[in-house]
Formats: C-alpha cells, sequence, structure tokens
C-alpha cells in the first residue's frame, strides 16, 4: 500500500510558522481594510475546551434541546478526544499562520493591483477562537480605515458557517456604536471563481502525477466537504449546491479525465446528516473494486484538523489500511499556492471596483428560514451597506 505522502501534513504548521515570520506587517495606517472572516481552530491544547465551547453554544452552528446546559456538557465531555487529536498534528491547528500568510500575500498584491485603494491591510476574525471577530473589530475601529471589506473565508456559503460570521459582527454592532465613516462591503461567496477552481485543479493534478501511468487515468478523485444536518438542508442552506457547483468546475478545468464524486465529513451526533459520509465512501467504492484515491477538500482554503487528521491520519492511514487500499492521496488545500494568492488579490481587487457593496443573494434568507436573528441580520446589512456607500 502506498499512501499519501503525510510528511506534507505533518510539517504544516512548522511551514506555516516559518512562512509567517518572515512577513513583514505594515504599521502605516490602512485606507482599505480585508477582514477575514473563518471560524478558527486553537493554535494550543489548552484553547481546546473554550473553542469547543463556543461552537456548542453557538445556535447558527449547531441547534441543540435546552442547549445551555447541554452545550457547555459536551464541550466538556469531548475535550480530551480533541486535545489528542491536535496532539497528534503538533500540538494546535495551523490555521490562524496559514491566514496570516494568505492575507499579508493578498495584500501586497493588491497594493499594486488597486493603488487607488491602497495601502491595504489585512485582518483576521475568528468566530470561536482569538483573534475573535469582536476583538479585532476593535483594531480596525482604532485604525481608522476608510474602507472595510468583510471577506469570508468560507468559499461555499452557509448559514452555519459564513452566516454564523456575519451574524456575530451584527450582534456586536447591536451592542456597540458603529464606527463613523467606513465604508462597508461584503464579500461573501466565492467558490466558483476561476482562479480558485484553477488552484484545486493544480492540486489535484501534482497529485495524479505520482500515480503510476497505468493507473493514473483510474484513480478516483473524491472531493469532500464539512457535512450539514439535513434539517438545514431541508430549509434551504444554499451550502450542498455552492458546494456541487465548485466540484462541477474543478472536474470541467480537469478535461473531466477521472471518475469522481463528493462526500461528506465531520458529521457530529445521532441526527440525519447529508451523505454519502467520506469514510463509506472509501469503503464502498473498495467493495465495487475502486482501490485507488484522491482526497480533494473543496471547502477548505488551509491546513487544520479535519484535513490534516480527519483525512490524513483518519481516512488515509487508519482507513485506508483497514479496508484494503492500494493507494490514497491528499490534495493540499489551497494555502499559499500562487494561484490562490492570485484569486484572493483578484476577488477583492474585482470587489472594490465594483459598485455592487453587497451581493443580492447575501440579502436573501433561506427560503424556510424561521431563525429571527437571522432576519434582523439582513436588514441591518442592507441598510449599513446601502448607507455607507454613499459615504
Amino acid at each position: 500500500m502506498f499512501l499519501h505522502n503525510r510528511s506534507l501534513c505533518k510539517v504544516a504548521s512548522n511551514v506555516a510558522n516559518c512562512a509567517t515570520s518572515n512577513v513583514r506587517f505594515s504599521s502605516q495606517k490602512p485606507k482599505t481594510a480585508i477582514l477575514m472572516l473563518n471560524m478558527g481552530g486553537p493554535q494550543h491544547t489548552d484553547q481546546v475546551h473554550d473553542y469547543l465551547l463556543r461552537i456548542m453554544t453557538d445556535r447558527d452552528m449547531i441547534q441543540l434541546p435546552i442547549q445551555s446546559r447541554l452545550g457547555p456538557w459536551i464541550a466538556q465531555r469531548r475535550t480530551p478526544e480533541v486535545q489528542k487529536k491536535y496532539k497528534e498534528i503538533g500540538g494546535g491547528s495551523p490555521i490562524l499562520k496559514w491566514t496570516e500568510l494568505q492575507g499579508q500575500l493578498m495584500c501586497e498584491q493588491l497594493d499594486k493591483l488597486s493603488p487607488s485603494t491602497a495601502p491595504h491591510k489585512h485582518y483576521v476574525g475568528f468566530r470561536y477562537v482569538n483573534p475573535l471577530t469582536e476583538n479585532t473589530l476593535a483594531q480596525i475601529e482604532s485604525d481608522k480605515p476608510e474602507r472595510l471589506v468583510l471577506f469570508s473565508q468560507y468559499p461555499q456559503y452557509s448559514c452555519a458557517t459564513s452566516g454564523s460570521s456575519f451574524n456575530s459582527i451584527f450582534t456586536h454592532y447591536r451592542n456597540n456604536a458603529l464606527p463613523a465613516n467606513i465604508k462597508w462591503s461584503i464579500i461573501d461567496r466565492w467558490g466558483t471563481h476561476p482562479l480558485l477552481i484553477k488552484t484545486f485543479a493544480q492540486r489535484i493534478r501534482e497529485e495524479l502525477a505520482k500515480f503510476v501511468e497505468t493507473k493514473r487515468n483510474d484513480v478516483v478523485i473524491l472531493f469532500t466537504a464539512h457535512s450539514l444536518p439535513l434539517k438545514a438542508v431541508n430549509r434551504g442552506d444554499p451550502y450542498p449546491s455552492e458546494i456541487g457547483a465548485s466540484v462541477h468546475m474543478v472536474m470541467q478545468e480537469l478535461g473531466q479525465t477521472n471518475p469522481y464524486s463528493l462526500a461528506w465529513q465531520s458529521k457530529v451526533g445521532p441526527l440525519p446528516w447529508l451523505a454519502p459520509a467520506t469514510d463509506d465512501a472509501i469503503k464502498g467504492y473498495v467493495k465495487q473494486g475502486l482501490k485507488n484515491f484522491i482526497l480533494v477538500p473543496i471547502a477548505f482554503v488551509n491546513e487544520h484538523i479535519e484535513t490534516l487528521h480527519e483525512l490524513d491520519i483518519e481516512y488515509c492511514d487508519e482507513l485506508a489500511k483497514e479496508v484494503g487500499v492500494e493507494e490514497i492521496r491528499r490534495a493540499a488545500a489551497p494555502n499559499d499556492h500562487p494561484l490562490f494568492i492570485n484569486a484572493l488579490s483578484s476577488i477583492v481587487a474585482d470587489h472594490l471596483k465594483s459598485e455592487q457593496p453587497v451581493n443580492p443573494k447575501f440579502l436573501m434568507r433561506c427560503p424556510m428560514c424561521t431563525n429571527n436573528r437571522c432576519r434582523e441580520s439582513k436588514k441591518w446589512y442592507q441598510q449599513l451597506c446601502a448607507q455607507r456607500a454613499a459615504i
């Protein structure tokens, strides 16, 4: 059995750390601030409990009965198991280091692409761990930029991820005064951007080239994305369709060279979620005689626990040995690939030139939405972007 070269993943945290150590952070006052929103990940194992607590008490992310009691109990119960996983990938998540590097490289390009809105400065706002979004907003207010772009780092939109981050900003300013004289705008989804698609395709080609030629065309490209409860899907969450659109365009970019499928990972709890699960898909294809795979994390833009542990250790190593996989590899996340940095800078540069501060789709709620906070948040963003567009 020939497994994915896990050395990339084992040293991912160190690579990001070394790269970030060479990044120069400008003290110059920015004209344009870009707030990069993501869920984040604990940098150290002692942050795991609070990280899980915030997730388990966030009703945009997960709905539980008597959540104020059950959420903390689940967080406490799962902490040792999750800490163990982080220890196995080096002691913490590299997501902050990768995001800082991506942001710095993006802004260096933006200063050249869009000199009229320069200097640009990136900020990181995580939902569940430091730097928390509300604290980063205070830093941005202190820097007093002329313009603030809220840039979701989830390429495909879901109410549970992107929606939660945007709702948290609404909640913050419901209790705090808005800064004056800042023009706000939003980049909420970009899962079919041509340069993002090219990045994923190139990551796949890099792994395909490592298979012997006689097997190469038969390798199953198994796209995998974080799953979602069917309750959210039936409510109308756009995430599954946007994931499917990304997969379709990547395969078009590759010229439909290989068999492919889409599966879903990281289910939590007993309720029905999107299926098939990624591990079940691997087992099923092996039973059908398909034993060579490339796993592609299509919804993640940098390495973190769900690529470095779930995919690399649990599936590419342990599961592959258990079910008799011949060869399995995992395409790297976009990370700091030059095509991906070009994608980020191009997305923001085009947005800054646009007369549209917010995508009309963002202002829509799911057809079966019953979340009052979501309704209020969408109205607030509509008014905010309309008012601030005139600044």
